[in-house]
């Protein structure tokens, strides 16, 4: 697809956490969404995903799936998809059906990425389920009956209509060995959140690339990985913006989320030694880019030659839109 631009090679995407910014709403968040989702589309960006997650006043894409029809009805060509749905949240054939008419409303559009995590804590898993004795130990079950449903048989006392025949790319996610393994058996294309869980990166590609076993869908490995980039036009923009992240982590470290906050002028003010240790350590600065175009770029390759990824997924968490979009327009200039 010749819209489609590349840095080193390789596509970049787009993960949008949807974030609810403090003294705005979900639906200033959607607008925003659009928006960014036409800008990256014309800027030549693959993908543009966006992820479940629950109870969070920051993260306005809970009802994942709707959003996804909304962006995808919003643009023309960029891939939309799920990075990702938490599969053990849902009955396997509600999903199925979703993104049965995702693909029949956008066909050849729609990507389904699946993760094992709950997206939430423990009370909002059971509010979710309504039980939880189904848990992530069955996540292997339950994708082998979500490929069922799309592979579809007319002898099935259950059919996902939509859903049946359709060619919709399953990919798996994961931040540590398990869902690595597993797309490796099944030969599925893996995304790591390298962005959160920057330790685990290598050894899960280690564990992906060397079990991987070739399928109908994949017939060598592919890796796309999470990368934070907050790009502003010099270093030290780039840095102050960035506190509305570390200020984000703060909060979830403190089990305290909260919208999206604006950036502060010191960060030392507000986290103790031991919280900027941890916080520092799940924003690794080989994953986490933060700085001018030169320091993005250097990172940026950097990251690419160590992990070898197929494809980057990039996080932006910017408080304000306009230096959102600006980071992105950033990253698409070394694009070709």
């Amino acid at each position: 697809m010749s819209h489609i631009k590349y840095f080193q090679g390789i596509p970049l995407s787009v993960l949008d956490l949807a974030p609810i910014t403090e003294g705005s709403n979900a639906t200033q968040s959607f607008k925003n969404s659009v928006q960014l989702a036409q800008l990256t589309e014309k800027l030549g960006f693959n993908r543009y995903w966006l992820a479940e997650h629950h109870n969070m006043p920051g993260i306005a894409s809970s009802a994942t799936s709707v959003l996804i029809g909304h962006i995808a009805g919003a643009t023309k060509r960029i891939r939309v998809g799920a990075g990702g749905i938490m599969l053990p949240n849902h009955a396997t054939l509600v999903i199925a059906e979703q993104f049965g008419t995702l693909e029949s409303l956008y066909p050849g559009r729609i990507d389904l990425g699946l993760g094992r995590a709950p997206g939430s804590d423990q009370a909002t898993a059971y509010a979710l389920r309504r039980t939880l004795q189904r848990g992530a130990e069955e996540f292997p079950l339950q994708v082998e009956e979500l490929e069922a449903y799309f592979a579809g048989s007319s002898a099935a006392r259950v059919r996902a209509i939509p859903g049946e025949g359709l060619n919709i790319p399953i990919w798996l996610l994961g931040s540590s060995g398990f869902s690595a393994r597993l797309a490796a058996q099944k030969g599925l294309p893996f995304s790591f959140a390298s962005h959160f869980s920057p330790d685990y990166t290598l050894p899960a590609l280690q564990i992906y690339r060397e079990n991987f076993q070739p399928s109908e869908t994949l017939g060598k490995p592919y890796a796309m990985l999470g990368v934070n980039i907050i790009a502003a036009d010099t270093d030290e923009k780039a840095q102050w913006l960035s506190t509305s992240q570390q200020q984000q982590f703060l909060s979830l470290a403190r089990n305290e989320p909260t919208p999206l906050k604006p950036p502060i002028e010191n960060m030392e003010e507000i986290w103790s030694p031991i919280e900027k240790a941890h916080i520092e350590k799940n924003l690794d600065s080989r994953s986490t880019i933060v700085g001018s175009p030169e320091t993005i770029r250097r990172k940026l390759e950097a990251f690419i030659e160590e992990t070898k990824a197929d494809e980057v997924i990039i996080n932006s968490q910017i408080f304000d839109q306009k230096d959102r979009l600006h980071s992105y327009e950033i990253v698409a200039g070394m694009m070709v």
